[in-house]
């Protein structure tokens, strides 16, 4: 499939993993969720499932007393392995008004809700000038409100990266007035004045450039019911999971995975998880 690929035009590509996905999570397609989706002809619709059939014979079939095409009993994806995260981030991004409905490739959204999050005040501008200054590798003058003043004062940082803790978003930056690489919330930046070249590189933050691995596991005082119930919740294999995280993020990362206090703190049932290798925590405090 691959191979038939590589000639594909992009959208063209585009419309059939389009084809694909609604024959996994819909099990039907026609050529008018083409024309309305992508806005083109009857013929080229037409076109496009004929094409989709040539590369994947047996994925689907006509349906003719339902007048469309059905998910074929072989059905196996071509273009796009099947991913629930696709799907349930396209869900998200509809409910959060960040994504418009016909822009989404749902056709039917089933009922959702989340917990609230609250709103982030990113000013705009402010964040155009963070990321412009790390594509021009600048520092720029901020007027910063730290908790660890009464007051916000202006300094001079130097930022290169964007990131994102699971609630607010950061900048990582060098501050030339403490001399260090720290994380700076977007939401807390509440004036610029002034930019000029950055003096230092971003390959010289350690923490940013660098991995930790945490190994968890489901706490030791669940039954094993409950335990084979969380390692599906994590994707666990042989009774554990290993999570990827920048050590700049690590803190925040802990703190998220519940793993920032004492696992005997708090009954297993709500602290489900615990840290197999916390070690890795003494070798990256320093």
């Amino acid at each position: 499939m691959d191979k038939d690929k590589v000639g594909l035009r992009w959208g063209v590509e585009q419309r059939l993993e389009f084809i694909e996905f609604r024959l996994f999570w819909e099990g039907h397609v026609n050529r008018s969720d083409l024309m309305q989706q992508f806005g083109v002809s009857v013929n080229q619709a037409s076109s496009d499932l004929n094409r989709y059939i040539a590369l994947a014979p047996g994925n689907m079939t006509y349906d003719k007393s339902a007048r469309t095409y059905v998910r074929g009993p072989d059905f196996d994806c071509k273009f796009r392995p099947p991913d629930a995260t696709h799907y349930l981030s396209q869900l998200r991004l509809v409910a959060d008004d960040v994504l418009e409905h016909e822009d989404c490739w749902i056709p039917d959204l089933p009922p959702y809700a989340s917990a609230p999050t609250p709103v982030r005040g990113v000013d705009p501008v402010t964040l155009r000038s963070v990321v412009g200054a790390i594509r021009r590798s600048e520092a720029i003058e901020v007027k910063y409100q730290s908790l660890s003043s009464p007051e916000p004062r202006w300094r001079w940082i130097a930022p290169h990266a964007i990131a994102f803790d699971g609630f607010r978003w950061h900048t990582r930056a060098f501050c030339l007035n403490d001399e260090c690489f720290k994380d700076f919330l977007l939401s807390r930046i509440i004036g610029i004045r002034g930019s000029r070249e950055s003096e230092t590189s971003a390959d010289d933050d350690r923490d940013w450039h660098s991995e930790v691995t945490l190994e968890v596991a489901p706490h030791p005082e669940l039954s094993e019911t409950q335990a084979k119930v969380i390692a599906l919740d994590y994707g666990m294999r042989e009774g554990k999971a290993k999570i990827k995280v920048r050590r700049a993020l690590l803190y925040y990362a802990l703190r998220r995975l519940g793993l920032d206090t004492d696992p005997a703190a708090r009954k297993p049932q709500d602290q489900q998880i615990v840290l197999l290798n916390p070690d890795v925590l003494m070798r990256n405090t320093s």
